[in-house]
Formats: C-alpha cells, structure tokens, sequence
C-alpha cells in the first residue's frame, strides 16, 4: 500500500511538473512574440515608446531575461538621445533616461556574463553619459567603455557595434593632446585605431550608414580625403536602418560637398 501510495505521489509531481514547464514554454513563447513586435517598433517603425511598451510586457514573462534586459536598455539609451535639453530640467530627465539604460545594461550582464550585447550597451550607454557630463570629467566611464567594447569582442568578434563603439571612443578622446590625456591613463587613444575599429565595423555591417559617416569625418582629420569620400558616396544609396538615418545622410552629402576637391 505505503508503495502505491510513493507512486500516486510521484505521478502526481511529475504531472505538475509537466504542466509547469509546459506554462513555461508557453509563457517564454508569448514573450518572443512581444519580443519580436518590439524589434518591428525599435528597428523598422522607429517608434521607441512602443518598442519600450513590447519589452516591458514581455521582461516578466521571459524565461531567459538576457535578451530582453538588453533592448530595454537600447530603448532607453534610444529615447534619451531624442530628448530636449536645453535646460537643466530637461538635462536631468535626459541623465535619468540614460541611466536607466546603464542599469538594464548592467542586470543584462548579470542575466548572462557571456552575452556580448549586455557589455556593448554598457559601453554605449557609458559613453553617452561620459559625454553627457563631459568626457573629461567621467574619465572612468571613458576607461568602462574601452573594457566594456574589449569584452564584447572577445565575445563575438563580429559584433559590429562593439568595434564602431570602440573607434568612436578613440576618436573622441582624441580630441585632447595626448600630453594631456597620458597622466590621465588615456595615452591609449589614437586615430590609427579609432579608423582600424571603424573599418571593422563597416566590414561586418557595410551598409549602416552611421559607421561610414564617422569613419569619414575621422579620415577628414587625418586628411585622407579620398578614403572619406569612398564613404561618403556610398551612404547616399543606402537604405535607412536607423531613425537618424536621414540627417546623417545630409551630412554625408555636406562633408562630401566641403571635401570634394580636397
């Protein structure tokens, strides 16, 4: 009898065990298809408040919390770049949207040490802030973008936005002497490389039109105008991929117009 009784038991776990897991299935099933309507919002419709309702909806349902910590993050660091901030209110709205998106970066490397995405938009994220309060007075946040870009590398090296990220940070912090950023452990930085992770990421994703546009602007400074023009021309037959995309081109088109006999 005490045996029956174990095996009654027994079933009746593995029953609930079953309907569990298939809850679960369900449940990380309706969150890829919220996932899914997001990325239409984020990357297609370019509408950032939609795309933040989607990953919102499906955070709780997820199983695998990763991939939607990190668009969460995206999405806030997205909304942000759009805000006014002209004045100091506006400025403080816009700093808390961008660190909400480095506290979803954060809990995203958390979810998954491994995931590349989670350290570039920690990078990403980072550097918006560095620039934000003024790069030369967020020298950590400088120095956590460079480790952050490194590690998502080491994890996919064909993880484009890491290495377009990394060049930005070069040519940006290079914007001071060297002379004076070496004391400051930025004597790292250099338009060599800023153009070498440029080229990289145009490589792995050619037809993105924000990456020629830097990477144009850096051989301007480096008055290699033939290979800027090679990028500028390209851009004008690209298909919009980013909400930016048609004021990038216009700049394109300017630089282009101011270098052409250059």
């Amino acid at each position: 009898m005490q045996r029956i009784i174990q095996l009654f038991v027994l079933a009746l776990a593995l029953g609930v065990f079953s309907v569990s897991h298939a809850a679960a299935d369900s449940a990380d099933s309706a969150a890829s298809v919220i996932i899914a309507e997001g990325d239409r919002f984020a990357e297609k419709v370019f509408d950032n408040q939609k795309a933040l309702q989607m990953y919102t909806e499906a955070l709780p349902m997820a199983g695998n919390k990763y991939p939607v910590l990190w668009r969460l993050s995206r999405t806030y660091a997205d909304i942000g770049a759009h805000m006014p901030s002209k004045t100091d209110a506006e400025k403080q709205k816009q700093l808390e949207m961008y660190e909400t998106s480095l506290s979803y970066a954060k809990q995203s490397i958390e979810a998954d040490p491994n995931g590349s995405l989670g350290y570039v938009r920690r990078a990403i994220t980072s550097g918006r802030i560095a620039l934000f309060k003024g790069i030369w007075d967020a020298i950590d946040l400088v120095k956590q973008t460079r480790a952050d870009c490194e590690k998502a590398i080491i994890l996919d090296p064909k993880e484009a936005a890491a290495y377009y990220v990394l060049g930005r940070t070069n040519a940006k912090v290079c914007e001071k002497p060297k002379i004076v950023r070496w004391p400051l452990g930025l004597g790292w930085a250099n338009l060599d490389d800023a153009v070498a992770n440029y080229e990289k990421a145009i490589e792995l994703r050619p037809d993105f039109i924000m990456y020629r546009l830097d990477c144009a602007r850096t051989y301007v400074e480096q008055d290699e105008y033939a290979k800027a023009r090679t990028h500028l021309t390209a851009i004008q037959s690209l298909l919009k991929q980013n909400e930016d995309d048609d004021q990038f081109r216009a700049e394109a088109k300017e630089l282009l117009e101011k270098i052409k006999d250059k």
